[in-house]
């Protein structure tokens, strides 16, 4: 008897299709075929990275093995990215000589700079939180917007939790984006158009579906040309404005990556980028020197990996123009993350070489420092000799009538925003000294200068002062001296303006903090306020003109080096461009004048831009010697010099750092907060100074409660498929009123919040965050997490507590998959 055969359940069709679909796409897609592989290409980079050797690693998992990329296209790449490391790695050895040579000679003869007039704080805004807030994120796996609690530390890494009972519970954050090399957007058009000329042939038809929909009308996108993008959006204008300036701020200081107290490393790189790009014809500013110096690295790969790769790939990219850019965006930030473990591997191995080898170099230097410097003044003046006649005319035909020009252009914004800084700083200080005589003195006067000290660093305050300078343009110029584009003197300026800023807040505080020794009076207390601002401004301003027509004399001074090295800067790419065809193939012939003790130390290449600077230096000096003597943009003249002008001031710099909400808190209201009359004053105290230590608080109008932080905070939306339902959501959140605050405010942060279900008790709870209020001595134990700024993009978090960050990826369940 047969046995009978067991009936076979057939799917619904509509099931059966989505499953022949998702495994078609998964054989086909390259983004699908990306999340399969990359743990175990995580796993075999860690394995071999060890034996990088010529640069060549399993870049095969860069990319998807099947479909229309395959084994052959990694091995390539890895071997291109292996070649231009190596060549670049090169021209670093040969600078880092140089440049200990270089300083070790500043430190034995020194210079005679200018003295400054203020005083600089040494250890600026240590464990402070900028920012912090929620804002709504873009998943790109799960495709639905989420609400975020963020929070930007010290560092300016962005921090991205799950809510802020997350980060409340000290849960791992979800990213910490390094926004180096990033370009704030305001709008979907604009992100567009750079999306649709990243990769040609894939610009959207009018009318067609665009790469994502923004619920509201104010989007924030970061966008950068390698690497991942990510999607914000507000509620309002005010605050899309608000955000716009923390991020620009954290763009601006990741982008200034290179530690300026590196004397060695950091002038040795930047010279070997410098040369690099010149062997390869690419002279002129360029837009991506920005970051630390792996990020730098990984951008000069990827300007010439990227374009080969693009031409290779894009033809055989498939789907609608929307699917070919995710596709090639999820390309290019997996080869760029490729080529940044590859560069890191590298770099610190040539590191570790030179660190080795520098005590043997330093012995050398000091041995026969006069003979080196007579051996390369002997080749400058024969280099001199050879080019001298036709740099002179080149500077002459081609240079000299435009520096007035590029001048001009760069003074009018630049001297406007440092006097926008002038009179920001200004208004602070006179409008707390119009606080301490209304509302309590000396009591109140360490909340007060607590804020104070931070103004430097409060992106809001700032913003006014840093938008100065963004009309600068060089029309007409930019094009002729090949500048990429305006953005590098921009951001150098404007770190110049928070530096100034910082240095006049610092300089008030440590007078008054002495002036405090005396134990004033209310009305004395005003009265020495005012007095030390006018001193501040004395030490800032140059004396004999009327008190608005006085001008820093410190400003002045950071003005023209500003002014002489962004002409530099400008003027030498082009120079040399100009006399490469004739001179530079005649430098070989002075190799032979090196004696081959002091090869390391003294390089043809370096020698000859050394004359060439010198040959166009004067006409730049005496550029801005002349703006000066006609006081149209209140410069300093140079006969002009303040040397021990205030000398009692420099001496009050050896103390400790002040600590306003240490010192000065305790004599406040000690009733405690009218919310929690059971606290004990210790508490109360913690607090205060736990809510001193963040410059920002949420994005917030003084008017106008914020709805993602006057009410608790909501859950995910489980079902938010749609953008309609998601602005249901933001409707609700709109609509909802904000509690009765219990206690001060931290910057228009609630200090109180609603219970969330199914907390723990708050007495269990792990340390808060600086928006509510934290149990006793559970203050000084919350440090947020301190993003690695070693990479450009997405890092998080480990399981438990919070070790070090490493790149993730989301998927749609919110499954953090390692790279």
């Amino acid at each position: 008897m047969a046995r009978p055969q067991a009936k076979r359940t057939q799917a619904p069709v509509g099931v059966a299709r989505k499953k022949r679909r998702a495994r078609r796409s998964a054989a086909s897609v390259p983004g699908v075929r990306e999340k399969l592989i990359i743990p175990s290409a995580r796993r075999r980079i860690r394995s071999e990275a060890p034996g990088h050797g010529a640069g060549v690693c399993p870049v095969s998992v860069w990319l998807p093995s099947q479909g229309s990329l395959g084994q052959e296209d990694g091995r390539s790449g890895a071997e291109k990215t292996g070649k231009i490391l190596t060549e670049f790695l090169r021209f670093y050895e040969d600078q880092y000589g140089v440049a200990l040579f270089n300083s070790m000679r500043h430190e034995i003869e020194g210079t005679g700079a200018p003295q400054a007039q203020l005083l600089w704080r040494k250890v600026p805004l240590d464990e402070r939180i900028i920012f912090s807030g929620n804002l709504f994120q873009y998943q790109e796996d799960s495709k639905k917007w989420r609400n975020r609690f963020s929070l930007v530390p010290h560092n300016y890494g962005l921090v991205l939790y799950e809510n802020k009972v997350a980060y409340e519970r000290q849960v791992p954050p979800r990213a910490v984006i390094n926004s180096a090399g990033y370009k704030i957007l305001t709008s979907l058009d604009q992100y567009l158009e750079l999306v649709g000329n990243s990769l040609p042939g894939t610009t959207s038809k009018s009318g067609t579906a665009p790469v994502l929909k923004c619920p509201t009308q104010f989007p924030l996108i970061l966008w950068h040309p390698s690497v991942r993008h990510y999607y914000f959006c507000m509620m309002t204008e005010a605050e899309q404005d608000k955000w716009q300036a923390v991020l620009q701020d954290c763009v601006r200081h990741c982008n200034n990556g290179i530690p300026e107290d590196s004397k060695v490393e950091g002038p040795a790189f930047t010279d070997a980028i410098r040369m690099y790009r010149q062997s390869k014809e690419l002279y002129g500013t360029w837009e991506m020197l920005c970051g630390n110096e792996l990020q730098i690295l990984s951008n000069l790969v990827m300007e010439e990996l990227g374009p080969e790769l693009k031409a290779e790939l894009a033809p055989r990219l498939k789907g609608k123009p929307q699917e070919r850019q995710r596709q090639w965006i999820q390309i290019s930030d997996t080869v760029y993350r490729m080529v940044y473990e590859q560069a890191k591997a590298r770099l610190e191995a040539v590191l570790s070489k030179l660190q080795l080898a520098r005590p043997a170099m330093e012995a050398v230097i000091r041995t026969d420092m006069d003979q080196i410097i007579t051996s390369k003044e002997h080749l400058a003046s024969k280099i001199r000799a050879s080019i001298l006649p036709k740099a002179e005319v080149c500077v002459r035909n081609h240079v000299q009538p435009y520096i007035p020009s590029i001048l001009e252009a760069l003074m009018v914004p630049t001297s406007q925003g440092f006097t926008e800084v002038r009179d920001v700083f200004f208004k602070e200080v006179t409008d707390m000294n119009l606080n301490v005589i209304n509302e309590g003195g000396i009591d109140k006067l360490g909340e007060y200068m607590e804020k104070l000290s931070q103004l430097a660093y409060h992106p809001l305050k700032m913003q006014s002062c840093y938008e100065k300078m963004e009309p600068l343009r060089l029309d007409g110029l930019q094009q002729r001296f090949d500048v990429s584009s305006t953005s590098v003197f921009k951001q150098r300026a404007q770190i110049l303006m928070r530096e100034q800023m910082d240095n006049a807040v610092y300089t008030f505080e440590t007078l008054l903090h002495q002036e405090l020794g005396k134990g004033p009076t209310k009305e004395e207390l005003c009265k020495s306020i005012q007095r030390i601002l006018e001193r501040v401004l004395k030490s800032l301003l140059c004396p004999g003109r009327s008190s608005w027509q006085k001008y820093d004399y410190d400003s002045s001074t950071v003005r023209k080096r500003f002014f002489r090295e962004a002409l530099l800067q400008i003027t030498i790419p082009f120079l040399l461009k100009k006399l490469a065809p004739t001179c530079k193939s005649e430098l070989s012939r002075f190799q032979e004048l090196i004696f081959e003790d002091f090869a390391r130390f003294i390089l043809v290449e370096n020698t000859y831009e050394e004359v060439v600077l010198q040959t166009v230096m004067k006409d730049i000096l005496q550029a801005v010697k002349e703006a000066a003597v006609q006081r149209k943009h209140n410069l300093y003249r140079d006969s002009v010099v303040m040397h021990n002008s205030d000398p009692n001031l420099h001496l009050l710099a050896e103390g400790l750092p002040i600590d306003w909400g240490e010192e000065y808190s305790g004599s406040s209201d000690s009733g405690g907060d009218p919310g929690s009359p059971g606290i004990p004053e210790a508490a109360t105290l913690s607090e205060k100074r736990r809510r001193a230590k963040q410059v920002v608080s949420v994005v917030q109008d003084e008017e106008v409660g914020l709805p993602f932080e006057a009410v608790p905070e909501p859950l995910p939306p489980a079902s938010a498929d749609s953008i309609t339902e998601l602005r249901g959501l933001l409707a609700r959140d709109l609509q909802a009123e904000s509690p009765p605050l219990a206690g001060p405010l931290l910057n228009g942060a609630p200090a109180q919040e609603s219970t969330q279900p199914g907390a723990a008790p708050e007495a269990a709870s792990p340390p808060a965050s600086p928006l509510r209020q934290l149990p006793p001595g559970k203050a000084s134990d919350l440090e947020p997490p301190k993003p690695s700024d070693q990479e450009t993009g997405e890092q998080v978090s480990g399981p438990g507590g919070r070790p070090p960050i490493h790149t993730t990826t989301e998927d749609g369940a919110g499954v953090q998959t390692e790279f």
